[in-house]
Formats: structure tokens, sequence, C-alpha cells
């Protein structure tokens, strides 16, 4: 089983290839270039220094959401195109459960934070059983502030990790009533082969689509697609917009 791994639904993009259970390759960065110009020089790094070709591949694993609205598009098309032309399925990994399996040796409960702007984090909480993430509070976007008084609910110590948590830094050392630690700076953003692992047993579990019926999902609408509703409300409640 050889499955490549991307993810950018985050500032980070990353790109993996794993060959049963041996991370072969994996390129990840952190620089704030866009993912369009980053994801498929990566892909090809990855996949050379492997010393195996895309051939060799029985899926894509990629991150699928929720996340950057942008970064998520390049992801998924990137691996739909992908696996459209080599004929090989597309394993949706949940953007959060591939950020909580970094750490699956964590005994507490994770937590882990995207920044979702406009003052909420995408999150949930999950407890590793068994090595895999188990699902305790379903991705969501909230006010970190909601998340917080759930996981002081659970009673149980708590690690933190993502591109949220400088941004809820001062939030959590305030609301938190729990034990918690911020996981460290090798182990706090998204990960590739965190993807290409957990895709793997997902794709065990044939837990795969084709790539054709593959698309990332988002948790809540683009600011474009707010923007659109606004004006369209704001049109119908103008009473001097009168249709002749």
């Amino acid at each position: 089983m050889k499955i490549l791994g991307i993810d950018s639904s985050g500032l980070t993009a990353s790109a993996a290839i794993l060959a049963e259970d041996s991370l072969l390759a994996e390129f990840t960065v952190n620089n704030k270039k866009t993912h369009s110009q980053t994801l498929l020089p990566m892909i090809e790094q990855v996949v050379t220094m492997s010393g195996l070709s895309l051939k060799d591949l029985d899926a894509i694993a990629v991150s699928a959401g929720p996340g950057s609205f942008t970064g998520l598009r390049i992801g998924s098309s990137t691996a739909k195109g992908m696996a459209l032309a080599l004929k090989i399925p597309v394993v949706s990994v949940p953007s959060l459960e591939g950020l909580a399996y970094r750490v699956a040796g964590w005994g507490g409960v994770v937590c882990p934070l995207m920044d979702a702007r406009r003052n909420q984090v995408y999150t949930g909480i999950y407890r590793n059983n068994g090595g895999r993430p188990e699902v305790v509070e379903e991705q969501c976007a909230v006010d970190c502030s909601v998340i917080l008084q759930k996981l002081n609910e659970t009673g149980e110590p708590v690690i933190f990790l993502g591109d949220g948590v400088p941004v809820q830094e001062q939030a959590i050392k305030e609301q938190l009533c729990v034990p918690y630690r911020f996981a460290p700076a090798h182990l706090n953003r998204q990960s590739a082969g965190a993807v290409a692992a957990l895709g793997g047993i997902y794709y065990k579990e044939g837990n795969m689509q084709n790539g054709r019926d593959h698309k990332p999902f988002y948790l809540r609408k683009s600011q474009a697609e707010r923007e659109r509703e606004n004006r369209l409300k704001g049109m119908a409640d103008d009473p001097g917009n009168v249709s002749r």
C-alpha cells in the first residue's frame, strides 16, 4: 500500500509518501507562499526522493476540510486530477482528524485549533483510541470560548495544536480550568505524513471514493458567498428596489 498524502488546508503546505507503515518522504513548508506555487513542486520532490513513481501509488489521501477555502480547493483539485489520471481512489481525511493524529500518543483529549478568522476557530475534541482519533466533539466553526467550555466539562487534560493556538493562547490561559499543554513546534502544524498515515487506515477499511466524487467540505460559507447573500438581502429589503 503506497499513498500520497496532501495537506493544504491551512497556512502550512505539506506532501508525503507512505509505503505500508513507513514514511518514505515528506516535504512541509510554512513560509507564507501560496499553495498554488508550492504544492505541485513539493509533490514532485517527495515522489522523486521516495524512489517511487506516480504509477506505484495505490491512493491519494487529502486533507479535505475544514480550513482555508483557497487552500482546500487547491489540495482537492490536485488530488482529484491526479487520482483520475492515475485511476486510483481518493481518501478524504477531515483536516482536524489529521491534526489530532499528529499527537496520537497523548493520553488525554486533543483539541486542534485552526484559525477561521471572524473571531472563530475550526475545532473539535478527540481522544486517541487504539492509535487513531476518536471523535468526542464533532468538528465545528465556533467562538473559541465555546470549545473551551466543552473542554472544561470533560475534566481531562488537553493538548492543543494548530495555527489557531497563537491567536487564542490568551483565551486558553484565562478560560481553561483543566490541565493543558501546547504541542511542540515539530508537531503543532498540519502534516501530510499524518494525513497519509490516517488515510492508510481509512483505505484499509474501504473508506475511499472515486476522484470524480471527491469534494472538500467547508463547514461554513465563503466570504464571497456571505457578501453576495448580504447584497441580495439588502436589495430585497430596499423598498425602492421594485421590479417593473
